[in-house]
């Protein structure tokens, strides 16, 4: 089989891990020697949290398993086209991708060669050959196996800038079902121990008087969670996000719409979920993280454990507390001002920023392009006291008119 073949099957069968953002990492580049840089401006278009561009050559060492997990397209028991690169292939694709200006780094999985050893070994061996052969600079996320000895885990972080360990499914007993090769406790238990390794690397390297420790995993570790593949709702599916970051400080987790596969097991659901509560996920994470919101407050905005599918969790979370409103935007606190539907971290920095020095008037919200419409009713300010707060009808006034299921609201909340 030829080259571009392969990288037909293998690009193609990469494209369900989610988990590709190349944020985070050290800053390096190659004006003192080398090739490669893990930054610049914008094949897979990751997108870091400031909305840079990242391109990367996303792809899989092999689309062969030996695993049966029921909801993977690559299982074992699949009939599909397999191929496999060898280790040498793979480097050469990514120096001759890079020096054409198509990548900036490489995304690298597979699936279980043999044994999680042998897998483990083949991807380390890519990334040390494009470090210390190549001397290649640029960004390397590599899919970790958490069964493999942990030996192999820490030399793919000497030589990766992010490291992640997919959870696949947020219960044990869904991992058991379909996925009985995996196992949720040591997926956790992997997760520990790369939680372990970073923080000693950073502790050495910020201790250090000399020479600087070697790095390891400078970007961190994420993992992905599948939706709508099992009975879990999203109250379960937080839930164990919630924890993982917690416990294991991850960069992201990532949320994948089940996507019905190929003479798929009866065990599996025959139609996907709708895309649009993947978002709702999304959002919520984002209001967990950076907006002060707890689970219970989230979830407490749905029904029976799920998201609300029209209207965004920040707007839902409003809509059912309307006793906690109308914020004054020139003396309410960041804290409650983060609350209001529409309003954004950055947005409300500005707001603080601009109120020290005038009064706040709903025209300067239309001159920094927000949803006037949509922060009207939740807040006051110079001139404008909302009328419509607890009207019956404040819903349908605020939650965009569209087909049910549909993903209206792209933003994250501003």
């Amino acid at each position: 089989m030829d080259l571009r073949r392969k990288l037909e099957i293998l690009a193609d069968a990469a494209k369900y891990d989610a988990s590709c953002a190349s944020s985070g990492t050290e800053r390096r580049d190659s004006r003192k020697g080398g090739l490669g840089s893990t930054e610049g401006s914008g094949i897979c278009h990751a997108y870091a949290p400031d909305g840079r561009c990242i391109s990367l050559l996303k792809v899989l060492l092999t689309n062969a398993c030996v695993f049966d997990c029921a909801y993977c397209v690559n299982r074992a028991s699949s009939n599909v086209p397999r191929a496999r690169f060898t280790v040498e292939e793979i480097v050469g694709l990514t120096l001759d991708f890079y020096r054409r200006n198509y990548i900036e780094g490489l995304f690298l999985s597979s699936g279980i060669i043999r044994s999680p050893d042998y897998t483990m070994e083949q991807l380390v061996r890519v990334a040390r050959s494009l470090r210390e052969d190549h001397g290649f600079h640029g960004y390397i996320h590599l899919k970790t196996i958490p069964d493999a000895d942990p030996a192999l885990l820490d030399a793919a972080g000497r030589y990766a800038d992010r490291l992640s360990i997919n959870v696949e499914l947020p219960q044990q007993a869904s991992l058991k079902r379909l996925a009985p090769e995996k196992d949720l406790p040591g997926i956790r238990r992997a997760m520990g121990r790369l939680t372990m390794s970073i923080e000693d690397a950073k502790e050495a390297r910020r201790t250090a008087r000399r020479a600087k420790p070697p790095r390891f995993a400078p970007a961190g570790q994420s993992t992905q969670m599948i939706v709508g593949a099992d009975a879990s709702d999203d109250g379960a599916i937080l839930g164990l996000s919630t924890t993982l970051y917690a416990a294991h400080g991850l960069r992201r987790v990532y949320y994948s719409a089940y996507s019905p596969i190929p003479d798929a097991a009866a065990l599996l659901p025959p139609v996907p979920p709708p895309l649009v509560r993947e978002h709702r996920l999304y959002q919520a994470d984002w209001l967990l993280r950076f907006y002060g919101f707890s689970l219970p407050e989230i979830m407490a905005s749905g029904t029976e454990g799920m998201l609300d599918l029209e209207a965004d969790p920040k707007l839902a979370w409003a809509l059912k507390n309307r006793d906690r409103f109308p914020v004054d935007l020139n003396q309410a606190p960041r804290e409650m001002l983060l609350r209001v539907p529409g309003l954004g971290t950055k947005t409300v920095a500005r707001l603080l920023a601009a109120r020290r020095h005038r009064t706040l008037r709903m025209e300067d919200l239309a001159r920094l392009s927000l949803p006037v419409a949509k922060i009207g009713p939740f807040v006051t300010a110079a001139g404008h006291v909302p009328r419509l707060l607890d009207a019956a009808r404040l819903r349908e006034s605020v939650v965009p008119r569209t087909a049910f299921g549909r993903p209206v609201q792209m933003s994250l909340f501003g």
